[in-house]
């Protein structure tokens, strides 16, 4: 399986320099090249490159292998662009939104990702150092740092390409890694259902609750500071929000990379798989009022699903996804389904049986039992198939937080 070990660089500032002049230099290109391929309408990469190659390699002083990244880069972005008003989250056709999307050149930011092969980056990871391409020529020893698991990946399993990173001043490769993977226990003895929410985060059928409350408490702290610094509007506070952005969102990523790493771990311990709610098009589905909407959009829920799915895959864990309909109102006892036996966000009690438990441990026991039917019947271990929305069909950036260690995939809606 494709993992993704990120690394932090170490440059001087001299060598910092050389690295943004270059990924500057790529990007302009990038941006010149998707102009060329949306007069023309040529997006396929051999096809584009016979007209731009030559300009991009004489004008930004870019290699030969820099200049192929280029254009393959262009041509994936607009893949994705594709790909993106196909699946609807860009609108409908005719809206103003697809609109605005398809009736402009795609535009690279200036310190965008830059993608290096090995022709242009060389690893030294006994020296915590790299070797890589720049506009000004080769740049040796430059220096990075990386947890012990992280070498020992890298070393192992490092396979394909590295992407040049710059966010908020600090320089990052992403290297990716072609990890074997455990062979998948096709033999559960049970199945450990976690009920996903926004007050507990995940709650296991095994009755453990890993609440939300204290991560909630700090989000809504954090709303409130930004729209004090937003409001007063000085440098100072524009200072102070660029200091704290992803700040909320690098929280909430570690918790859940502890949370899937958690649940995981005890699923292979005890020969069990993972039961999952299909949560799929949930914030269309639902209507909130104002005070809700901001907890409810920055639930992160999908992006604690992809991180259960891909550790359970290195663990050889099976993962099903069940339908997550009427799952909290429904009693694990007996059956018996009924709004009114939820009688709180966190209590339960049957109206027929009279069984009474914690809500979310409740609902975290059906999903187990509709997941061990799922299997029994013959159920894949398999991600969720998308939901169509409305006329149409229903999209990276996990980064690494548990040992830097991620699956690379398309970005999801969450934090």
């Amino acid at each position: 399986m494709k993992l993704v070990v990120q690394v932090r660089l170490l440059p001087t500032p001299v060598q910092a320099a050389a690295l943004e002049a270059t990924l500057r230099a790529c990007n302009e290109a990038a941006t010149w090249v998707s102009e060329v391929a949306f007069e023309c309408g040529e997006f396929k990469n051999f096809a584009l490159r016979k007209g731009t190659y030559k300009q991009v390699k004489s004008r930004w002083s870019l290699g030969a292998q820099a200049a192929q990244h280029v254009i393959k880069k262009t041509c994936d972005a607009y893949a994705t662009l594709r790909a993106n008003l196909k699946s609807g989250c860009l609108g409908r056709p005719g809206s103003a939104r697809y609109r605005h999307a398809t009736g402009k050149p795609v535009v690279f930011r200036p310190c965008g990702a830059q993608p290096f092969d090995d022709r242009m980056l060389s690893w030294q990871i006994a020296e915590r150092a790299v070797s890589l391409w720049t506009t000004g020529g080769r740049m040796k020893n430059v220096a990075f740092t990386a947890a012990p698991e992280q070498l020992a990946t890298l070393v192992l399993h490092r396979k394909g390409e590295s992407d040049l990173i710059c966010r908020d001043g600090k320089w990052f490769l992403n290297a990716t890694c072609d990890v074997p993977e455990t062979p998948l226990n096709t033999d559960p003895v049970d199945f450990l259902g976690i009920d996903l929410g926004i007050v507990n985060i995940a709650t296991t059928s095994d009755g453990q609750i890993m609440a939300g409350r204290d991560l909630n408490r700090i989000r809504t702290r954090e709303r409130g500071l930004r729209a004090k610094l937003q409001k007063k509007n000085t440098p100072s506070a524009k200072r102070r929000l660029k200091k704290r952005r992803r700040k909320e969102a690098r929280r909430a990523r570690d918790i859940n990379h502890k949370i899937a790493k958690h649940v995981v771990a005890e699923a292979e311990r005890t020969g069990r798989g993972i039961a999952l709610e299909d949560l799929t098009g949930i914030r269309e589905r639902v209507r909130l009022r104002k005070p809700q909407r901001a907890t409810h959009s920055s639930w992160a829920f999908a992006q604690l699903g992809q991180f259960i799915a891909y550790k359970a895959r290195r663990a050889g864990v099976p993962v099903v996804y069940v339908d997550p309909a009427y799952t909290s109102r429904t009693c694990a006892e007996c059956g018996h389904i009924d709004r009114a036996n939820r009688v709180s966000q966190a209590w339960f009690a049957c109206r027929t049986c009279g069984f009474v438990d914690h809500a979310d441990r409740n609902g975290s026991r059906n999903i187990r039992a509709r997941a061990w039917t799922l299997w029994r019947s013959g159920a894949q271990p398999t991600a969720p198939a998308p939901r169509p929305r409305a006329g149409a069909e229903r999209k990276r950036d996990i980064t690494a937080s548990d040992a830097t260690l991620c699956e690379p995939g398309t970005s999801a809606p969450g934090s």
